[in-house]
């Protein structure tokens, strides 16, 4: 388990993103967002992220060392009360986790990790997810 750090502030420009999720699904989100922060300062290579909003989800881009692919974070649109972590549809990334954690998540195509609000989060496999993804291209190279 990740002894996590405290995550930067949330910036204003995201805070009404955060808001806008209904409990208890913005728990997790957040609690999520917390752990991408801390995979990212804990993985060599991935830098500073830079937090933003997409299709006004929270976003999270390795801009400055672009190791990495975007993670979003949004609710499942078929599952009520279940966290979506979606990645780019265009990787691979998806068909990987579910070859290694098939029995951990639940999946939506080769975009997303669903997790229902409802259950803790297997916070180990996901930090391994969020690793390989702020990773990705460094991995595909």
């Amino acid at each position: 388990m990740l002894t996590l750090e405290a995550a930067p502030p949330i910036p204003d420009t995201m805070a009404e993103a955060f808001a806008a999720f209904p409990q208890p699904t913005r728990s997790q989100i957040l609690r999520i967002r917390q752990m991408i922060f801390e995979v990212a300062e804990t993985t060599p290579g991935v830098g500073a992220l830079t937090e933003t909003l997409k299709w006004g989800e929270p976003a999270y881009l390795t801009e400055a060392s672009r190791s990495g692919s975007t993670i979003r974070l949004g609710v499942a649109k078929s599952q009520d009360n279940t966290v979506a972590i979606l990645f780019n549809c265009r990787t691979t990334l998806v068909e990987t986790f579910r070859g290694h954690f098939a029995d951990v998540f639940a999946y939506e195509g080769n975009r997303a990790i669903l997790i229902p609000a409802s259950v803790p989060l297997p916070e180990t496999a996901l930090a391994i997810c969020l690793a390989m993804a702020l990773t990705h291209h460094r991995q595909a190279k």
